[in-house]
């Protein structure tokens, strides 16, 4: 940084290069190309050497480009959701996973370098990189939003195993957990299954492990989210979410 807090001229170029390591890394996988840093140099006139500048293996290639990924894909979320008013906390969420649902379909190789990649050492720092995931911080802030609104019941901590209450304490998920009182911490619970629920059945319709006619009419992802209904309080609105939900699936 200069002395005016600006970004100097080098800072200026190694961000650039950055940009452009994950534009072409998501060409190459737009183009069923294989990723690798082999190939992202050699699309961007530069050696492998020079490229472990910027990257210092495949798997930190792998998390720059999933990061971005899921930090441009969730903007998309959030426009979806912002087409209702604030205070539609229940339309915004429905419209953000099915927005989510949507995306995958479309990009299911970015999906997979998201979203099927393992965290294979959750010591090495990819552990911190999977709790800043935006498209999680954006679900769990709205799924907040509900429980703040209706007020939902949550497992108290006690009747939680010994692993899970930890779990919810001290969390390892991207979710915001300040602010919310020891006692209300089973709501991280509640996150956790919803995510579990909605990465099951998105993950089985991109993969294609499910009868493609159930992947083009969407009705099992409806059916996951009317199951889910009740554990955060909104049986009430599902035929109007419902609604919501087949409009965005039938524009494709």
């Amino acid at each position: 940084m200069t002395q005016t807090g600006q970004p100097t001229r080098r800072e200026r170029q190694r961000e650039a290069t950055y940009d452009e390591i994950v534009r072409v890394s998501r060409e190459l996988l737009v183009a069923g190309a294989e990723l690798s840093l082999r190939a992202v140099a050699a699309r961007m006139g530069m050696t492998a050497p020079a490229l472990y500048r910027y990257v210092s293996s495949y798997q930190d290639l792998v998390d720059l480009v999933a990061f971005e990924i899921d930090k441009a894909a969730t903007a998309r979320f959030a426009a979806a959701a912002d087409t209702l008013p604030p205070d539609d906390v229940a339309g915004r969420l429905v419209l953000s996973t099915t927005e989510f649902r949507m995306w995958a379909l479309d990009a299911p190789r970015e999906f997979g370098l998201v979203f099927a990649n393992p965290v294979a050492d959750p010591v090495c720092g990819r552990r911190e990189a999977l709790t800043l995931s935006s498209s999680g911080l954006l679900f769990t802030d709205q799924m907040r939003a509900i429980w703040e609104h209706r007020r939902f019941p949550v497992p108290a901590l006690e009747d939680l195993t010994e692993t899970a209450r930890t779990s919810v304490l001290d969390p390892l998920i991207p979710a915001e957990s300040e602010g919310i009182a020891p006692e209300d911490r089973g709501l991280m619970w509640v996150y956790m299954q919803g995510w579990t629920q909605l990465y099951g059945v998105v993950a089985l319709e991109v993969f294609g492990h499910m009868d493609p006619r159930l992947i083009e009419s969407g009705d099992m992802f409806v059916d996951v989210l009317t199951r889910f209904a009740p554990t955060i309080g909104v049986t009430d609105e599902m035929p109007r979410l419902e609604v919501l939900v087949r409009e965005r699936i039938a524009r494709g």
